[in-house]
């Protein structure tokens, strides 16, 4: 009989498939019993409650050691979806002071994993955070009625004074965003938002520990798993002490009530900025607690942008606060020398170009012109370094020099503070001028404005500020910084090491010289004080959309300055009207304690005045 070969076959066929269908078994009860944790998460959540212990938040204190911010415990509501058994609910929300509708909403929110991403059936999920004490203690008192059920313990913060918000910051809850980012994160933690909370937030965080609690049968906690043997101990958050004085916080922040602008305030030997005033502001105690949602959204929708930080993000035109940075330039070029002098006929004339300037002598060379503040003399330098081609080739040459001596003194790009969102400003350069004028077509008398100040130039009252530090150091700075030191952590290095501008330094003598005599007898006699030599400078910034803005910074001691100030009031007129009188008020508060009685009379007039604001339009 002839052999089959085919029959031969088909029982290696059958087998092969036997062989295979094992496999996939073999391999599917390796994943459910290996790989899958569901039931490992299910065994375990009938023995075991993991119970996460959140840390101490570090502290926040001022410089002179004044706490500002510190801890206050929260509850939350916590359950394991999975072991909830029926309970009664009206109970539940009678405890609670909640509606059955809101609980149910709770429920459908915390299951709803586009709202949780997080969530899981095996594990601790959220239901309602922030108890007050009083529901705390009531719903503590009726816990074992509602099987599934626990309580948390949380961190919030409070703040010991209603102000320094956009400095501070605050906590929110991490968004699904900041858990992908960071590991570290759980749903419904907290993270810094803002200010120091959020740039220091792996500092002030500290480390999460765990509890092992083991439950029975019913799901009642029994104790701790071997005494706690294998629970992780949380570890605290470092402290920090911040370079602000709250006491001047406060103090700079009153003299800015009803009006719109920043102050900001520099040790010029350190970079530690001393206050930093952003206003409109508000109350940081308005976000913390369960009104913390409604409280932000409000101050989103008013429309002063009470969050929007003008010390920071605020993009100005620096106007006459910018003509020393000239002055610098034109000496470090070797444009002027200290007896150059330039005419001025009521303003800079040249051809049709005429740009206006107030009553005083003329000539001026480069002091009397910071004293009083003469536009002409430093639309004359700058038409004399961009238009020189025998020496720089070009306009667009000359102007690339220009930008980079500025650049060097903080202008156009983040200084690199130690906070978040802060602008750049705005400092052109050639490619600029070449798009929009075209290249080659364009001269000094084109751009002329930037040489005073106005026209494309935008800064920060941060930027302004280290402006002003750098020229009392006399040539230098370090990058302004918020935060003095971290308790058992050291400083970041970019935080404090010393930064040199291009221009050299034994110009910078003679610009401040300048400065001093704009105090003495020129545009700030307002900022003289009788215990402290103070030099300064006045800014009025012209304003296309209103009346113009008052600027000022100043610094004192003369010969060796403690303190550095920048005032910008939007819409707050001359310089002198705002800027000084604030300005000096705040250098005379920090190094006396207190105002004079012969400047009282000052101090009455910045805390009562009042600046009347136009409401945008609404589209």
């Amino acid at each position: 009989m002839r052999k089959n070969y085919n029959l031969e076959k088909r029982k290696y066929v059958i087998g092969g498939f036997i062989v295979l269908i094992a496999i996939i078994y073999l391999i599917r009860l390796f994943d459910l019993q290996i790989n899958d944790e569901r039931y490992k998460r299910s065994a375990d959540s009938n023995a075991f409650l993991k119970k996460t212990v959140y840390p101490s938040r570090g502290l926040i204190y001022d410089r002179n050691g004044e706490l500002v911010v510190y801890n206050q415990p929260a509850y939350d509501v916590m359950l394991i979806p999975r072991d909830v058994q029926p309970f009664d609910t009206l109970d539940f929300c009678r405890t609670l002071n909640i509606t059955p509708e809101q609980l149910v909403k709770r429920f459908e929110d915390m299951r709803d994993k586009r709202l949780n991403p997080g969530y899981s059936s095996y594990t601790p999920q959220r239901l309602i955070a922030q108890l007050s004490s009083q529901d705390y203690g009531r719903l503590q008192e009726k816990l074992y009625r509602f099987p599934g059920f626990f309580i948390q313990k949380r961190i919030l913060r409070q703040y010991n004074h209603p102000t320094a918000a956009n400095v501070l910051g605050n906590i929110r809850e991490v968004s699904a965003a900041d858990i992908e980012r960071d590991p570290y994160y759980a749903p419904g933690d907290y993270t810094g938002d803002l200010g120091v909370e959020k740039s220091y937030e792996e500092h002030l965080r500290g480390v999460k520990g765990v509890e092992i609690l083991i439950r029975d049968a019913r799901g009642r906690i029994q104790g701790r798993y071997e005494n706690g043997a294998h629970d992780v101990d949380p570890v605290s958050g470092r402290d920090l002490r911040l370079s602000l004085d709250i006491k001047l916080q406060e103090y700079a922040e009153s003299l800015m009530v009803n009006k719109r602008g920043a102050v900001v305030a520099i040790e010029p030997s350190t970079g530690e900025i001393l206050c930093m005033v952003s206003n409109p502001s508000y109350d940081p105690r308005l976000l913390v607690g369960r009104q913390r949602g409604e409280n932000y959204r409000k101050l989103v929708e008013d429309d002063s942008w009470p969050l929007f930080d003008r010390a920071l993000m605020g993009a100005y035109p620096p106007g006459s606060t910018f003509k020393p940075t000239q002055g610098l330039i034109f000496l470090q070029e070797g444009i002027i020398d200290l007896n150059t002098a330039y005419p001025c006929y009521h303003g800079y004339i040249n051809g049709g170009l005429r740009v206006g300037c107030h009553a005083h002598g003329s000539p001026l060379p480069l002091k009397p012109a910071l004293q009083t503040s003469c536009n002409a003399f430093f639309c004359w330098g700058f038409k004399a370094m961009i238009d020189r081609r025998s020496k720089y080739g070009s306009s667009a040459k000359a102007f690339e020099v220009w930008k980079n001596h500025l650049v060097s003194m903080g202008y156009g790009y983040r200084l690199g503070v130690d906070l978040p969102g802060e602008s750049r400003g705005f400092l052109p350069n050639a490619k600029f001028y070449d798009k929009f004028y075209r290249e080659g077509r364009w001269s000094a008398n084109t751009i002329i404005s930037v040489s005073i100040g106005q026209g494309e130039i935008l800064a920060t009252p941060l930027q302004i500020a280290n402006l002003c530090s750098t020229i009392a150091n006399r040539g230098w700075f370090i990058t302004p910084h918020v935060v003095k030191d971290i308790h058992g952590a050291e400083m970041p290095a970019d935080l404090l090491k010393r930064r040199t501008p291009t221009v050299a330094a034994h110009w910078y003598g003679d610009v401040a010289e300048g400065m001093r005599m704009a105090v003495t007898g020129g545009t700030c006699r307002r900022a003289a004080m009788s215990d402290f030599e103070a030099a300064g400078k006045t800014g009025t910034a012209q304003n296309p959309h209103g009346k113009d803005h008052s600027a000022f910074m100043g610094f004192a001691p003369y010969e060796n300055p403690r303190i550095a100030v920048a005032v910008y009031v939007e819409n707050g007129g001359w310089g002198a009207t705002f800027g000084v009188p604030i300005g000096s008020l705040v250098m005379e508060k920090y190094l006396r304690g207190s105002i004079s009685p012969e400047r009282k009379y000052m101090e009455e007039q910045m805390l009562n005045s009042s600046i009347i604001y136009a409401s945008p339009k609404k589209k």
